[in-house]
């Protein structure tokens, strides 16, 4: 790829991040034509190249891949997701000692600085939000309304879905869109048995499927470097050598070099965007080169903000200008404020009886979902809380887990340990969260970083709605799995602190009045219409699904917006 930016020359577009957003945003961008530069302020992850222990096995790493305590403590709040205990894929963690960050309240901030982003190690559910949720907000009477519709949005969806590849199951859902889909994985004959039983036990229209994930199947092909179907060896997070998930490091950013039109500069660390008083635009913006810290000022006709909703903020908040005291764009006060995340880890456990003579072949990285069957309508509507949830999860078999040393030497035990254990069922809700203006992130001047820059402060919890949802999450879930007749039926109700679903969103929220809102339809900020923000910053509310889709959907729809402006100013 192109690495060569020339601070003399003014771009068509700069992208600030080349994750999940900024890589939909240069596709489209190039594609579209347009001169486009992006900043991605980590090292260079090349699709494949770089993706040292993709093919290693445990006993190819020093202590099975456990860490020294030296090493663990340079990421204790990266630790905080679990991932980070594994030296297959912890490298593409950020060191909190060198990256670090400040909580009145807790705050898990799990972020990736490199090409690429957390597109390497995303989790790869994709759903489409629906009508429902965009007009949750104006029905309520909470927060702002959304300034879009579903049917706005959908021809979007079906693009990505279409390009990066999604398999899945239309369900005929009004709360949650069918798309366009590859074949769908298979679940195992445990996860049937439960799809028939609450078939059966139910009529509120709750029904299992399989997850909706961004890996290819079936025989179609896939625009990328060499993508291929899935090979089922779940080692996404160290990176796929064959592209069988979606990343912008095997599909969109070599989409967009393929025009000629992209430039890629890594270790470039936005500062902040640069203001024009006499034309009311951004110029360009200012970044620290990572290695040498040298200022440099780059010049553009627009700038895509996609560094994730966390760092796309502090980008504006620090943009501060005789018009922007407060940050650009922050005339309503909201810059900062309505931080979201998704709620999780409730739900129950529980032993399938039968299928002993029963297994799978290969390591299916998707599990199950159970789509949201409350706050959707009639019997299904609950005084108790607003919106709703959904159920991730899925049904295995264990192996030697389930042999303790009381139970057996010698013979015995090495008998015992190579015969499966029996099957074990997990439903985990997965809820929404309100956007409440006083959660909240803000800027330190006092504690800078190693760039001169000011540390990140979270101030934000879970509040009365997310706690009754979560009582419902864990009930319900032990009433399907009681009712399917398993056994040793568990509860689970672990609710943490925001941040480690890893889908925060809401800090330079989307709306139709400028008064109340940053952004508008066309994810620009309301009062400099050539700065775009499409991450997950733009979000009006958080749906109880993930948002990895959404935000690809809106990047690809603004990107081409971008492009015909400028073509339109030519």
């Amino acid at each position: 790829m192109n690495t060569k930016a020339n601070p003399e020359e003014l771009y068509d577009a700069i992208v600030v991040g080349s994750g999940i957003s900024g890589g939909w945003a240069a596709k489209e961008l190039c594609e579209n034509g347009m001169k486009t530069l992006v900043l991605e302020r980590g090292r260079m992850i090349e699709h494949v190249k770089d993706y040292h222990t993709m093919n290693m096995d445990p006993w190819d790493f020093p202590y099975k891949g456990n860490l020294p305590l030296k090493e663990q403590q340079k990421q204790m709040k990266q630790a905080r997701t679990g991932y980070t205990t594994d030296e297959g894929h912890r490298h593409f963690f950020v060191n909190d000692l060198k990256h670090p960050y400040n909580e009145v309240k807790r705050f898990d901030w799990i972020r990736g600085y490199h090409v690429g982003g957390r597109s390497i190690m995303w989790g790869r559910q994709s759903y489409r939000l629906s009508d429902i949720d965009f007009e949750a907000n104006k029905k309520e009477g909470v927060a702002v309304d959304w300034p879009v519709r579903y049917e706005d949005i959908s021809p979007w969806y079906d693009k990505v879905e279409e390009f990066i590849g999604v398999s899945g199951e239309n369900l005929g859902l009004e709360q949650l869109p069918d798309g366009k889909f590859c074949p769908p994985m298979e679940l195992n004959c445990a996860e049937e048995d439960l799809k028939g039983k609450i078939a059966s036990n139910y009529d509120d229209g709750r029904l299992l499927t399989i997850g909706r994930a961004a890996h290819i199947t079936g025989t179609k092909a896939y625009k990328g470097l060499g993508r291929t179907a899935c090979q089922f060896r779940n080692r996404c997070m160290r990176g796929c050598p064959f592209g069988g998930y979606f990343s912008s490091n095997s599909s969109t950013l070599p989409t967009a070099d393929e025009t000629g039109n992209l430039t890629l500069r890594p270790n470039s660390i936005v500062s902040q965007i640069i203001y024009n008083p006499e034309t009311g635009k951004a110029d360009g913006v200012e970044i620290i080169d990572a290695e040498s810290k040298d200022k440099i000022v780059y010049k553009s006709k627009v700038v895509f903000l996609c560094a994730s909703a966390i760092a796309s903020a502090a980008i504006l908040l620090n943009s501060k200008s005789e018009r922007y005291p407060n940050g650009m764009g922050n005339d309503s006060g909201e810059l900062g404020h309505n931080i979201m995340d998704h709620h999780f880890k409730a739900g129950a456990f529980a032993k399938v009886p039968g299928f002993e003579d029963k297994h799978y072949k290969g390591r299916r990285p998707n599990g199950i979902y159970i789509p949201r069957f409350r706050n959707v309508g009639g019997v299904t509507d609950q005084k108790t809380f607003k919106r709703g949830y959904g159920y991730q999860g899925g049904a295995s078999r264990s192996n030697y887990n389930e042999v303790v040393a009381e139970l057996a030497y010698g013979e015995p035990l090495k008998e015992a340990i190579t015969e499966p254990g029996g099957w074990r069922m997990l439903l985990m809700g997965f809820g929404e969260c309100l956007p409440y203006h006083e959660n909240k992130m803000t800027l330190d001047y006092d504690n800078l970083d190693e760039w001169g820059l000011p540390t990140v402060t979270f101030d934000a919890e879970w509040k009365e709605n997310e706690y009754e949802m979560r009582k419902d999450m864990v009930k319900q879930a032990m009433d399907m799995l009681e009712k399917a007749g398993y056994d040793e039926v568990e509860p689970w109700d672990d609710p943490g602190a925001p941040g480690l679903g890893i889908h925060e969103m809401g800090t330079a929220r989307m709306g139709r009045d400028p008064k109340t809102s940053v952004l508008n339809g066309n994810n620009q900020i309301h009062t400099v219409p050539n700065v775009y923000v499409t991450d997950g910053a733009f979000m009006t509310s958080a749906s109880c699904v993930n948002p990895s889709l959404t935000y690809m959907a809106f990047s690809a729809r603004a990107a081409n917006h971008a492009a015909q402006q400028i073509k339109n100013d030519a």
